[in-house]
């Protein structure tokens, strides 16, 4: 895992050049501290600086960037290719031989054997990379098929620049950092700015499974697909499994175990994030199942009512048997940690997630460099409640005249968090199992919004939105067109629940989940690894009916059943509660004075991103206790944030 920067610009000189490259990559030496390398061709303007974070090959031979044997390639990478062994064993039957054991050297070796897009089809893995071809003159950039690692990219003048983040594009002399007003709409409609799209003008990310080839003899750029989850999802559906569970069940343990087994290797400390749910648990067990020591567990927890999950974890990791370590985080905490925020993620991001992603992601760093994470598994195996509900709550409202539906709606939300929570509390003793959610106020608000809908495709719209309409908030400014909004961006397939989980998958999981992890993982110098995500597990779950999935009112049904070989089922069976922290209560207590100086309604005027009207009348209703709008706050805190982080 590390961290790459550069141009193409024909302004500077070797000296110059190179001192600029050092200064980008001290930008992002959190992604790599182990190693600098720097290259830079004055002649064409083309140079590239890496961080490295050593995790396979220690020595000076995976040092970066790299040239090719055969002289040809320059290489700045980020990511593990997890099959390098086996492409390293075809690649030495063609006499092609290698000086040291990374992964990188073998990519470049792919690379020049068999071309750049037949490389990455062969390879497995998460990456970003630069690489510069000297007898074409052309930069390729690539991203990895799911989108685990960033890359961004951009003109800013007569400068082409590219890199893991956006602090290293910023040192560069030609960057202008205008903000995109359009995407601020983004951040509150989805709590992060999807790509293509960045917070800056000309400023954009590459999108997962793609690859950009920038001609400078032409100055032309292309970009390409190698992968997509919309031809694995076609596929799937085309080829289904025709197995009966017990088959199924073997086929899923036999992907998923050879994710986990190629993801834990590594020359230095491995451990996993264990939350005690489905994902976490099933993948702890798979590493745990194929280790001869303990492996290494972190969980973070919370005092406040139902934020906890590290007391699940403890028990999971009691049961299988690891090297559990957890934290218990107090307030000041995580005072100390949102300042930070703007920095680790470098643009407007407000998943409040974020939080405990960093402080567990640092906790793990003071034991291991690598962790293993059950992230993906929602999305693959159908485990949001909204893929659960969404059918059957159409289906009793959609004969329901749309006048009643909104007075029904209306009731609902009239309704506060906080009386939702208490009633819940006073009945829980009559609800059933699977009806106890661990945020029922939250859950009833949801409700309300879904029954407005007016189609399935709303109501999934409407659930994956915060601000309902962004662009009457933010000023002088239209919502982009995004893959969620985009009707032609959807999957065809009856199964809306399919439908929903894909969409997730190509917005949701790479422009949200992955950001959050990724930049609070390397903030701290931690590479995170999904086993989920790799592609064959993906093309896996493509192949098995939405009945795999989701059955008996609940969801991941066969990753269920996979981690009953492990774990008791009553060890883990217990209502969904996500990564959440309790913003809500915080915003009311010791996080009151920093959003009120934040949301300043003569500070919102003078900065003119937002209309201070309705961003005052949430913030009242929410401190007053009447409605729960921290997601919605968030967004705008979080921005605010960042904004006020770019004037120092």
């Amino acid at each position: 895992m590390c961290g790459f920067a550069g141009f193409l610009d024909p302004s500077f000189d070797r000296v110059r050049g190179e001192h600029l490259l050092r200064n980008m990559g001290k930008a992002i030496l959190h992604r790599g501290p182990d190693d600098e390398g720097c290259w830079h061709d004055a002649r064409i303007g083309i140079g590239v600086v890496h961080r490295r974070l050593s995790i396979l090959d220690l020595s000076q031979n995976g040092h970066q960037p790299m040239i090719s044997e055969n002289g040809r390639y320059v290489i700045a990478y980020n990511g593990e290719l997890y099959n390098y062994r086996d492409l390293q064993k075809e690649l030495e039957q063609t006499a092609i031989s290698f000086r040291g054991g990374s992964d990188t050297e073998v990519l470049l070796a792919a690379i020049s054997e068999w071309g750049v897009h037949a490389a990455l089809r062969k390879t497995v893995g998460m990456f970003a990379f630069a690489l510069w071809d000297r007898s074409k003159n052309t930069l390729i950039l690539a991203r990895d098929r799911m989108g685990e690692k960033p890359l961004y990219y951009g003109r800013q003048g007569t400068s082409f620049l590219f890199g893991s983040e956006l602090k290293a594009l910023r040192v560069h002399p030609s960057f202008k950092g205008e903000i995109d007003r359009n995407s601020i709409c983004l951040l509150l409609r989805h709590n992060t700015i999807a790509a293509p799209f960045s917070i800056y003008t000309e400023i954009k990310k590459l999108e997962p499974g793609c690859m950009l080839e920038l001609d400078t003899n032409t100055a032309k750029i292309s970009i390409s697909g190698y992968w997509s989850v919309r031809s694995a999802a076609e596929a799937g559906m085309q080829n289904r499994l025709l197995k009966n569970d017990k088959d199924m069940l073997v086929s899923l343990e036999s992907v998923l175990s050879r994710s986990v087994s190629e993801q834990m290797m590594a020359d230095v400390p491995v451990g996993a994030f264990l939350s005690g749910g489905i994902d976490s648990s099933l993948i702890v067990a798979l590493m745990q199942a194929q280790s001869n020591q303990a492996v290494n567990t972190f969980s973070i927890g919370f005092h406040e009512s139902g934020y906890d999950e590290a007391c699940h974890a403890k028990v999971i990791a009691r049961h299988l048997g690891t090297k559990h370590t957890e934290l218990y985080v107090e307030e000041p905490e995580v005072l100390d940690v949102i300042p930070k925020l703007p920095k680790i993620y470098d643009e407007p991001f407000s998943d409040s997630s974020q939080i405990p992603t960093y402080l567990v992601s640092m906790m793990a760093r003071q034991q291991v460099t690598v962790a293993l994470s059950g992230d993906g598994g929602d999305e693959l195996f159908g485990g949001y409640n909204r893929y659960v509900w969404s059918c059957a709550i159409w289906n009793k409202i959609r004969f329901m005249p749309y006048p009643v539906r909104k007075l029904v709606a209306n009731l609902m939300r009239g309704i506060s968090v906080a009386g939702y929570e208490r009633l819940f509390k006073l009945l829980s003793a009559f609800i059933p199992d699977r009806y106890m959610v661990s945020h029922p106020g939250i859950m009833m608000h949801k409700l309300g919004k879904t029954i407005e809908s007016d189609s399935l495709k709303s109501i999934y719209q409407n659930l994956v939105s915060h601000w309902q309409v962004p662009d009457n908030v933010v000023l002088d400014c239209v919502e982009p067109e995004t893959k969620v909004s985009d009707d032609s961006k959807w999957l065809s397939t009856n199964d809306f629940e399919h439908q929903m989980m894909y969409m997730d998958q190509v917005s949701y999981l790479p422009d949200d989940i992955l950001t959050k992890v990724d930049r609070a993982a390397m903030a701290t110098s931690l590479e995170l690894r999904v086993p989920m995500l790799d592609h064959r597990v993906v093309e896996f779950s493509w192949k098995l009916p939405v009945a795999a999935k989701i059955r008996g009112g609940k969801g991941k049904w066969l990753l269920r059943q996979l981690l009953d070989k492990y774990v008791p089922r009553e060890l883990n069976e217990r209502p969904k509660m996500g990564f959440g922290v309790p913003i809500n209560i915080w915003l009311r207590g010791p996080l009151r004075e920093w959003g009120e100086e934040l949301l300043d309604e003569s500070r919102l005027k003078r900065e003119g991103y937002f209309d201070p009207k309705p961003v005052r009348k949430k913030w009242d209703e929410h401190l007053s206790g009447k409605q729960d709008w921290q997601y919605h706050l968030w967004d705008i805190l979080m921005f605010q944030s960042w904004l006020e982080e770019q004037k120092t």
